[in-house]
């Protein structure tokens, strides 16, 4: 059996990305792997690892021949407006493209420029 044991994401700033994310999301603070972590509500462990080499934030909209995401999270919010809102105040950044319905989908952009979504949760969409 094959399972996924934790989420390592790399930053140029571990403990503000965690913080970020922690204080968003209400996730469980912690320090596993000498990295501060979060563990989500069903169990799952994401690590903020510091890099060893020039964190370089994704563009998004994504840009032919410029950094790409590699991965994101869709975050599933009660009160899609309400959490938009937080995580603004939180520092993330609303760019002016977005491909979905704002009712349903709204794109952000965290404190390290990586790309999140933050979902409906009873609209929750794939994308």
């Amino acid at each position: 059996m094959i399972y996924i044991g934790d989420i390592s994401i790399d930053c140029a700033q571990p403990q503000r990305t965690r913080e970020f994310y922690a204080e968003l999301t209400g996730w469980e603070r912690q320090t596993l792997y000498n990295c501060p972590a979060l563990i989500a509500e069903n169990g799952l462990a994401i690590l903020f690892m510091g890099c060893g080499f020039d964190y370089i934030p994704p563009v998004w909209p994504e840009e032919t021949s410029q950094q790409q995401k590699q991965m994101h999270f869709n975050l599933g919010a009660n009160d899609l407006a309400a959490a938009v809102e937080r995580a603004i105040t939180l520092g993330a950044i609303k760019p002016e493209t977005q491909y979905g319905k704002e009712s349903e989908y709204v794109t952000l952009i965290d404190p390290e420029g990586r790309p999140f979504c933050l979902c409906q949760s009873d609209k929750q969409q794939t994308h």
